[in-house]
């Protein structure tokens, strides 16, 4: 998986964006004008994207999402534990010394939200920000924030819910949590 630092996007950029079905529902992915995948949303997530009333510049163009197709259809099959594509994500140095820390968590396993904060370098009080920074990622599944759990081994919260979560820690052979 590629990674890229934070651009912004200007006002002319066009957005690019596709529908692909899969077991957790209806995945909206957008990629920027490189084609670097920007956001995979799913329906109903905290603070996902959604088409509708999507700004000016966004064009429905599946042509940049084949490897993405291809690669999430492999992972959702069981096939594939690890995605090769180019992502890029906006956020502040923080949240990508977060996202970045989540990259790492390999397939089948979990860690918790304070590991990721030792992993970052962030002090024990910065767990509540590590939350944060975790809930905010626009890349559900391509960075595994569903692998982050409680320090008690519960499943904590999920921006597309934690039935997905489950459903994708069971499909990486996690077992079951409290």
């Amino acid at each position: 998986m590629t990674t890229h630092p934070a651009v912004s996007a200007t006002a002319s950029e066009t957005v690019h964006w596709t529908v692909l079905d899969s077991p957790i529902g209806q995945l909206l992915l957008t990629a920027d004008e490189s084609g670097a995948l920007t956001s995979l949303s799913v329906p109903g997530q905290k603070g996902g994207r959604s088409v509708r009333g999507a700004e000016e510049g966004w064009r429905h163009d599946p042509g940049p999402f084949r490897a993405a197709e291809v690669q999430l259809a492999a992972y959702f099959a069981g096939e594939l534990t690890e995605f090769r594509l180019e992502l890029r994500s906006t956020g502040t140095d923080f949240r990508q010394r977060v996202w970045n820390a989540l990259d790492s968590v390999p397939y089948g396993e979990t860690t918790t939200y304070g590991q990721i904060a030792e992993r970052i370098g962030a002090p024990r009080a910065a767990v509540r920000a590590v939350g944060g920074a975790i809930g905010a990622n626009p890349l559900l599944v391509l960075r595994p924030c569903h692998r982050v759990i409680g320090a008690d081994g519960s499943l904590t919260g999920y921006a597309g819910g934690l039935d997905r979560k489950r459903h994708l820690l069971g499909l990486e052979g996690v077992p079951p949590t409290a």
